[in-house]
């Protein structure tokens, strides 16, 4: 399918509670209150896979009003690029899909609840807000849709349609001081079996115990590939049973397995398919990926945290993220976003606003040295271009000039032990 631009029909006025129109700022005026009002405008907007549109089309006016060149592809990723042309682009590519489950749009105080308010639309709007600010570098922001299911078609639309950027920060709950350096990898097992009538007295096994027996040694195959680690740990290969029902004479079973880089998913399927059963089918097999701390994005983000007052933790993290997705591109990549993720789910999820603007202050910051890091020499130039190749080692890391945005100074907030 070609990429043409698509026409962008008005979001429903239920949709969008407010009517503020975007024209009414731009780059050098971005109000103080405008990320909170954009967050809660956002997340009134209901986008759970598959159904992201709406939040889309916002979204691209909004950015068209800010002075980005604004559209919904094919797939509905919201695209929108800014700054000057020529010289080095950053993309920052979050996304804009949400798990199901309703979470009342709230503000209590400094803190605004609502499904996506950290997974992961408090991160697309802290992206939008500081690609607005950053006149002097080329950013592309991406929203893309599908990332909550297996499969990321939006991540995989811009894989295949867009070039490789020069760098990438994919869009997610880090904490405002934490950069997320790798995700581990994953894959989805389903399980079905069936088994003749039989009295409950026979010594044979029913469909039930046999899907039973299935979880439990591919949970104990995938523990014995690490077992001296614990279950979350960056290295650990681990099984969670997200379905299982059965009768004595059918049963079904899904599991989800989250693996380490460099996991033999080819082992895994032989094990499996060795099992008793009747079907058994995989929905994807993603690799896990992580970058070192000398990479120039995890290496200018954590400056940047450092020149806003706080100690950069970095994270490695047990889910799954389009960071595996566009990992191919070997171009440098961190994960970064406002809140806490392990509010990612739930009933409670929620974000500060104050932790926003911090957030934003930090990329702001960070989006130019990147850039200018990642920048080719002048023609005759002497010397050797800064690295560019994910597993390179930074020349240049060291950029730290006095802050200049909002908050100069900035108690250190807790550090994250779990890597």
């Amino acid at each position: 399918m070609s990429d043409q631009r698509v026409a962008l029909p008005v979001p429903p006025r239920t949709a969008t509670p407010s009517t503020r129109p975007a024209a009414s700022v731009g780059p050098a005026t971005l109000p103080e209150d405008y990320p909170g009002w954009l967050l809660s405008r956002v997340l009134a907007i209901p986008s759970v896979s598959g159904e992201e549109l709406p939040v889309a089309t916002f979204l691209a006016e909004q950015m068209a009003g800010l002075g980005f060149d604004a559209y919904v592809d094919d797939v509905g990723n919201v695209h929108g690029v800014i700054g000057p042309d020529g010289g080095s682009t950053v993309m920052l590519l979050g996304h804009i899909d949400t798990v199901p489950g309703e979470v009342p749009v709230r503000r209590t105080g400094d803190l605004l609840y609502g499904r996506g308010s950290v997974d992961a639309k408090g991160a697309i709007v802290t992206m939008i807000c500081a690609a607005a600010r950053s006149s002097d570098v080329r950013v592309h922001v991406v929203g893309a849709v599908g990332e909550e299911v297996p499969g990321s078609r939006g991540a995989r639309h811009v894989l295949a349609t867009v070039p490789a950027p020069a760098a990438v920060v994919i869009g997610e709950p880090s904490g405002w001081d934490g950069v997320c350096l790798g995700y581990k990898g994953r894959t989805g097992i389903g399980y079905e079996v069936r088994r003749p009538p039989l009295h409950t007295s026979s010594p044979e096994p029913t469909a039930a115990m046999c899907a039973v027996r299935f979880v439990q040694q591919v949970c104990d195959y995938l523990r014995e590939l690490s077992p001296a680690q614990d279950p979350v740990a960056f290295g650990a290969a681990t099984g969670a049973v997200t379905r299982l029902h059965g009768d004595l004479t059918r049963a079904e079973a899904f599991l989800t397995c989250r693996v380490p880089p460099g996991f033999d998913f080819a082992a895994l399927e032989h094990f499996a398919r060795g099992l008793p059963h009747d079907r058994i089918w995989f929905d994807e097999q993603v690799p896990g990926v992580t970058r070192p701390q000398a990479d120039p994005v995890v290496s200018q983000l954590s400056a940047a945290i450092a020149v806003h007052g706080a100690r950069p933790v970095r994270k490695r993290k047990a889910g799954t993220s389009d960071m595996n997705t566009v990992d191919r591109w070997g171009v440098p990549m961190a994960a970064y976003g406002p809140g806490d993720a392990h509010l990612d789910h739930t009933a409670d999820e929620h974000v500060s606003i104050d932790e926003v603007h911090r957030a934003i202050d930090v990329l702001t910051f960070a989006l130019p040295r990147i850039a200018r890091q990642l920048a080719p020499p002048p023609a005759g130039a002497a010397g050797n271009r800064a690295p560019t190749d994910a597993r390179a080692t930074v020349r240049n890391g060291g950029d730290r000039p006095e802050p200049t945005a909002r908050r100069t100074s900035v108690p250190p907030g807790p550090t994250d032990t779990r890597s």
